[in-house]
Protein backbone atom coordinates (compact mmCIF):
# COMPACT_ATOMS: atom_id res chain seq x y z
CA UNK A 1 0.00 0.00 0.00
CA UNK A 2 1.37 3.56 -0.53
CA UNK A 3 -0.31 7.28 0.75
CA UNK A 4 -0.19 10.47 -0.39
CA UNK A 5 1.85 12.80 1.48
CA UNK A 6 0.88 16.24 2.63
CA UNK A 7 2.03 18.92 0.09
CA UNK A 8 5.15 20.23 2.07
CA UNK A 9 5.61 23.74 2.99
CA UNK A 10 8.31 24.48 5.30
CA UNK A 11 8.17 27.27 7.89
CA UNK A 12 12.08 28.59 8.08
CA UNK A 13 11.63 29.71 11.91
CA UNK A 14 10.51 25.73 12.75
CA UNK A 15 12.84 22.59 14.02
CA UNK A 16 13.93 20.88 11.17
CA UNK A 17 13.58 17.66 13.25
CA UNK A 18 11.90 16.53 16.48
CA UNK A 19 11.77 13.55 18.44
CA UNK A 20 8.59 11.90 19.49
CA UNK A 21 7.95 9.99 22.75
CA UNK A 22 5.00 7.08 22.00
CA UNK A 23 2.98 6.86 24.87
CA UNK A 24 0.29 4.63 24.05
CA UNK A 25 1.72 1.52 25.14
CA UNK A 26 1.44 2.49 28.61
CA UNK A 27 -0.41 5.98 29.16
CA UNK A 28 -2.62 4.67 26.72
CA UNK A 29 -3.65 1.48 27.84
CA UNK A 30 -3.95 2.67 31.27
CA UNK A 31 -6.47 4.42 30.49
CA UNK A 32 -8.42 1.60 28.33
CA UNK A 33 -11.17 -0.96 30.44
CA UNK A 34 -9.51 -3.95 28.38
CA UNK A 35 -6.17 -5.46 29.84
CA UNK A 36 -4.34 -6.96 27.04
CA UNK A 37 -1.54 -9.87 27.77
CA UNK A 38 2.40 -9.29 27.88
CA UNK A 39 2.26 -10.91 24.57
CA UNK A 40 0.09 -8.25 22.33
CA UNK A 41 1.61 -5.41 24.36
CA UNK A 42 4.48 -6.68 23.26
CA UNK A 43 3.59 -7.10 19.60
CA UNK A 44 2.36 -3.26 20.02
CA UNK A 45 5.79 -2.23 21.20
CA UNK A 46 7.61 -4.04 18.12
CA UNK A 47 5.60 -2.39 15.80
CA UNK A 48 5.78 0.78 16.56
CA UNK A 49 9.44 -0.02 16.66
CA UNK A 50 9.28 -0.97 13.23
CA UNK A 51 7.62 2.27 12.14
CA UNK A 52 10.78 4.29 13.54
CA UNK A 53 9.55 5.21 17.04
CA UNK A 54 13.10 5.34 19.06
CA UNK A 55 11.65 5.93 22.46
CA UNK A 56 8.39 4.19 23.59
CA UNK A 57 6.53 3.92 26.69
CA UNK A 58 6.62 0.33 27.37
CA UNK A 59 4.99 -0.12 30.86
CA UNK A 60 4.82 1.15 34.67
CA UNK A 61 6.11 -0.18 38.00
CA UNK A 62 2.74 0.71 40.08
CA UNK A 63 0.32 -1.67 42.35
CA UNK A 64 -1.66 -3.98 40.04
CA UNK A 65 -4.46 -3.20 41.66
CA UNK A 66 -4.53 0.43 41.20
CA UNK A 67 -3.53 0.02 37.34
CA UNK A 68 -4.50 -3.68 36.42
CA UNK A 69 -3.79 -2.61 32.59
CA UNK A 70 0.20 -2.60 33.91
CA UNK A 71 0.57 -5.76 35.52
CA UNK A 72 3.75 -7.50 34.38
CA UNK A 73 5.58 -4.78 33.00
CA UNK A 74 8.59 -6.79 34.53
CA UNK A 75 7.92 -9.50 31.73
CA UNK A 76 7.64 -6.67 29.31
CA UNK A 77 11.04 -5.84 29.95
CA UNK A 78 11.73 -9.19 29.06
CA UNK A 79 10.81 -9.31 26.00
CA UNK A 80 12.61 -6.67 24.65
CA UNK A 81 15.85 -5.46 23.46
CA UNK A 82 16.98 -3.13 26.33
CA UNK A 83 20.43 -2.68 24.83
CA UNK A 84 19.06 -1.37 21.06
CA UNK A 85 19.20 1.99 20.22
CA UNK A 86 15.76 2.32 21.04
CA UNK A 87 14.42 4.10 24.61
CA UNK A 88 11.73 1.97 26.83
CA UNK A 89 10.97 4.13 29.61
CA UNK A 90 8.66 2.53 32.38
CA UNK A 91 6.87 4.69 34.84
CA UNK A 92 8.00 4.83 38.84
CA UNK A 93 5.73 6.48 41.08
CA UNK A 94 7.72 5.65 43.98
CA UNK A 95 11.11 4.11 45.66
CA UNK A 96 9.67 0.27 45.54
CA UNK A 97 8.49 0.84 41.68
CA UNK A 98 12.33 2.28 41.20
CA UNK A 99 13.84 -0.90 42.76
CA UNK A 100 11.47 -3.22 41.16
CA UNK A 101 12.46 -1.43 37.86
CA UNK A 102 16.27 -1.58 38.66
CA UNK A 103 15.57 -5.47 39.04
CA UNK A 104 13.88 -5.86 35.85
CA UNK A 105 16.51 -4.16 34.17
CA UNK A 106 15.04 -1.13 33.05
CA UNK A 107 17.54 1.84 32.06
CA UNK A 108 14.51 4.38 30.99
CA UNK A 109 12.42 5.39 33.88
CA UNK A 110 10.07 8.38 33.91
CA UNK A 111 8.82 10.21 37.66
CA UNK A 112 5.95 12.64 37.99
CA UNK A 113 4.83 15.50 39.77
CA UNK A 114 1.73 17.17 40.11
CA UNK A 115 1.98 21.04 39.80
CA UNK A 116 -1.40 20.86 42.23
CA UNK A 117 -2.37 20.22 45.06
CA UNK A 118 -5.83 18.21 44.08
CA UNK A 119 -4.82 16.41 41.46
CA UNK A 120 -1.75 15.27 43.80
CA UNK A 121 -4.56 14.03 46.57
CA UNK A 122 -6.93 12.30 43.97
CA UNK A 123 -4.28 10.82 41.76
CA UNK A 124 -1.42 9.94 44.54
CA UNK A 125 -3.54 10.71 47.70
CA UNK A 126 -1.48 12.25 49.56
CA UNK A 127 -0.27 16.30 49.86
CA UNK A 128 1.28 18.03 47.00
CA UNK A 129 4.82 18.46 49.41
CA UNK A 130 5.11 14.85 50.19
CA UNK A 131 4.36 13.74 46.71
CA UNK A 132 6.47 16.10 45.01
CA UNK A 133 9.18 14.68 47.68
CA UNK A 134 9.01 11.79 46.80
CA UNK A 135 9.03 12.12 43.33
CA UNK A 136 12.79 13.86 43.48
CA UNK A 137 13.67 11.41 46.08
CA UNK A 138 12.77 8.74 43.39
CA UNK A 139 14.70 11.23 40.87
CA UNK A 140 17.56 11.39 42.26
CA UNK A 141 18.18 7.76 43.53
CA UNK A 142 17.69 6.67 39.33
CA UNK A 143 20.43 9.12 38.34
CA UNK A 144 22.78 7.81 41.08
CA UNK A 145 21.94 4.67 39.95
CA UNK A 146 23.18 5.28 36.36
CA UNK A 147 19.43 5.36 34.81
CA UNK A 148 18.41 8.11 32.47
CA UNK A 149 15.35 9.82 34.13
CA UNK A 150 12.44 11.75 32.27
CA UNK A 151 10.33 14.17 34.57
CA UNK A 152 6.17 14.52 33.76
CA UNK A 153 4.38 16.97 34.91
CA UNK A 154 0.69 16.95 35.52
CA UNK A 155 -2.15 19.76 35.54
CA UNK A 156 0.23 21.91 33.42
CA UNK A 157 -2.51 24.23 31.96
CA UNK A 158 -5.67 23.76 34.35
CA UNK A 159 -6.98 21.73 36.91
CA UNK A 160 -10.40 20.17 37.57
CA UNK A 161 -10.72 20.89 40.59
CA UNK A 162 -8.87 23.97 41.18
CA UNK A 163 -9.32 25.82 37.76
CA UNK A 164 -6.22 28.23 36.47
CA UNK A 165 -2.87 26.86 36.77
CA UNK A 166 0.04 30.01 37.45
CA UNK A 167 2.90 29.67 35.04
CA UNK A 168 5.31 30.43 37.67
CA UNK A 169 3.97 27.13 39.43
CA UNK A 170 4.96 24.99 36.87
CA UNK A 171 8.30 26.41 36.26
CA UNK A 172 9.18 25.70 39.68
CA UNK A 173 7.80 22.46 39.47
CA UNK A 174 10.30 21.93 36.36
CA UNK A 175 12.85 23.43 37.65
CA UNK A 176 12.81 20.61 40.94
CA UNK A 177 12.68 17.96 38.27
CA UNK A 178 15.81 19.31 36.52
CA UNK A 179 17.80 20.23 39.16
CA UNK A 180 16.71 16.20 40.66
CA UNK A 181 18.37 14.79 37.13
CA UNK A 182 15.61 14.64 34.85
CA UNK A 183 16.61 14.98 31.24
CA UNK A 184 13.53 15.95 29.99
CA UNK A 185 10.65 17.44 31.51
CA UNK A 186 6.99 16.67 29.66
CA UNK A 187 4.55 19.53 30.50
CA UNK A 188 0.95 17.97 30.97
CA UNK A 189 -2.38 19.62 29.33
CA UNK A 190 -3.82 16.50 31.52
CA UNK A 191 -7.38 17.93 30.68
CA UNK A 192 -6.83 19.42 27.38
CA UNK A 193 -7.80 23.12 28.22
CA UNK A 194 -4.60 25.04 26.99
CA UNK A 195 -4.70 27.26 23.87
CA UNK A 196 -1.11 28.15 22.31
CA UNK A 197 -0.79 31.33 23.85
CA UNK A 198 -1.60 29.29 27.24
CA UNK A 199 1.54 27.23 25.71
CA UNK A 200 3.75 30.40 25.10
CA UNK A 201 3.27 31.83 28.54
CA UNK A 202 4.41 28.29 30.33
CA UNK A 203 7.20 27.74 28.04
CA UNK A 204 8.11 32.10 28.25
CA UNK A 205 7.76 31.21 32.54
CA UNK A 206 10.34 27.65 31.70
CA UNK A 207 13.08 29.50 29.93
CA UNK A 208 12.90 32.30 32.27
CA UNK A 209 13.39 30.07 34.99
CA UNK A 210 16.67 29.07 33.28
CA UNK A 211 15.28 26.03 31.96
CA UNK A 212 16.73 25.22 28.13
CA UNK A 213 13.56 24.52 25.43
CA UNK A 214 16.09 21.56 24.70
CA UNK A 215 14.98 19.36 27.65
CA UNK A 216 11.01 20.90 27.45
CA UNK A 217 8.50 17.75 25.94
CA UNK A 218 4.56 18.86 25.06
CA UNK A 219 1.86 16.20 25.93
CA UNK A 220 -0.85 17.33 24.87
CA UNK A 221 -4.47 15.96 25.13
CA UNK A 222 -7.27 16.61 22.00
CA UNK A 223 -10.55 17.54 24.99
CA UNK A 224 -11.41 20.89 23.42
CA UNK A 225 -9.25 20.00 19.44
CA UNK A 226 -6.79 21.94 20.13
CA UNK A 227 -3.61 19.57 20.47
CA UNK A 228 -2.27 20.11 17.13
CA UNK A 229 -2.69 23.82 17.44
CA UNK A 230 -0.71 23.65 21.08
CA UNK A 231 2.13 21.76 19.23
CA UNK A 232 2.38 24.14 16.67
CA UNK A 233 2.61 27.17 19.55
CA UNK A 234 5.39 25.16 20.67
CA UNK A 235 7.33 24.32 17.91
CA UNK A 236 7.04 28.22 17.13
CA UNK A 237 8.77 28.29 20.66
CA UNK A 238 11.44 25.89 19.84
CA UNK A 239 10.44 22.68 21.46
CA UNK A 240 11.59 19.50 19.56
CA UNK A 241 10.21 16.58 21.82
CA UNK A 242 6.23 15.79 21.84
CA UNK A 243 4.12 12.95 23.15
CA UNK A 244 1.79 10.96 21.20
CA UNK A 245 -0.28 7.99 21.56
CA UNK A 246 -0.82 6.04 18.48
CA UNK A 247 -4.84 6.51 17.34
CA UNK A 248 -5.50 8.73 19.50
CA UNK A 249 -5.65 6.06 22.74
CA UNK A 250 -5.63 7.31 26.24
CA UNK A 251 -6.09 10.21 28.69
CA UNK A 252 -6.01 10.14 32.36
CA UNK A 253 -8.21 7.64 34.16
CA UNK A 254 -7.72 10.15 37.93
CA UNK A 255 -8.47 12.80 35.91
CA UNK A 256 -12.03 14.25 35.07
CA UNK A 257 -12.77 15.63 31.67
CA UNK A 258 -9.52 14.37 30.67
CA UNK A 259 -10.00 12.50 27.05
CA UNK A 260 -7.59 11.06 24.06
CA UNK A 261 -3.95 11.76 23.90
CA UNK A 262 -2.59 13.78 20.91
CA UNK A 263 -2.67 11.05 18.01
CA UNK A 264 0.88 9.93 16.72
CA UNK A 265 -0.77 10.34 12.82
CA UNK A 266 -2.30 13.40 13.73
CA UNK A 267 1.08 14.71 14.45
CA UNK A 268 3.15 13.18 12.14
CA UNK A 269 0.68 14.21 8.97
CA UNK A 270 1.18 17.81 10.80
CA UNK A 271 4.56 17.34 10.69
CA UNK A 272 5.15 15.53 7.28
CA UNK A 273 3.49 18.67 5.77
CA UNK A 274 5.82 21.22 7.36
CA UNK A 275 8.89 19.59 5.99
CA UNK A 276 10.18 18.69 10.13
CA UNK A 277 11.67 15.24 9.92
CA UNK A 278 11.20 12.17 12.83
CA UNK A 279 12.18 9.10 11.28
CA UNK A 280 8.28 7.78 11.44
CA UNK A 281 6.69 6.04 8.88
CA UNK A 282 2.89 7.51 8.98
CA UNK A 283 1.42 4.41 7.26
CA UNK A 284 3.20 2.23 9.46
CA UNK A 285 1.62 3.96 12.89
CA UNK A 286 -1.68 3.92 11.28
CA UNK A 287 -1.32 -0.01 10.30
CA UNK A 288 -0.74 -0.45 13.88
CA UNK A 289 -3.59 1.94 15.11
CA UNK A 290 -5.74 0.32 13.19
CA UNK A 291 -4.40 -3.32 14.91
CA UNK A 292 -4.63 -1.81 17.95
CA UNK A 293 -8.03 -0.96 17.99
CA UNK A 294 -8.79 -4.61 17.01
CA UNK A 295 -7.22 -5.72 19.87
CA UNK A 296 -9.18 -3.51 22.25
CA UNK A 297 -12.13 -4.13 19.93
CA UNK A 298 -13.11 -0.38 20.30
CA UNK A 299 -12.84 1.86 17.41
CA UNK A 300 -9.79 4.62 18.35
CA UNK A 301 -10.42 8.54 18.48
CA UNK A 302 -7.98 9.28 15.64
CA UNK A 303 -9.67 9.06 11.70
CA UNK A 304 -6.42 9.52 10.82
CA UNK A 305 -5.63 5.79 10.50
CA UNK A 306 -8.57 5.19 8.30
CA UNK A 307 -7.68 7.92 6.00
CA UNK A 308 -3.91 7.54 5.53
CA UNK A 309 -4.65 3.66 4.36
CA UNK A 310 -7.52 4.04 2.20
CA UNK A 311 -5.29 6.50 -0.02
Amino acid sequence: MSTDLPQLFRQPALPSHVSICEVSPRDGLQAESTTLPVPVRLELIHRLTEAGLTSIEAGSFVSPRAVPQMADTRSVLDGLDLDSAATYPVLVPNRRGLDDAIAAGAVDVSVFLSVTESFSQANLGDSLQATTERGLEVARAATTAGLRVRGYLSMVFGDPWEGAVDPQDVASAARRLVDAGCTTVSLGDTIGTATPGHVTAVLDSLVSAGIPIDSVALHTHNTYGQALANVYSALQAGVRQFDASAGGIGGCPFARTASGNLATEDLLWMLDGLGISTGVDIEAVAATSQWLSDQLGTPLPSATPSAVLSR
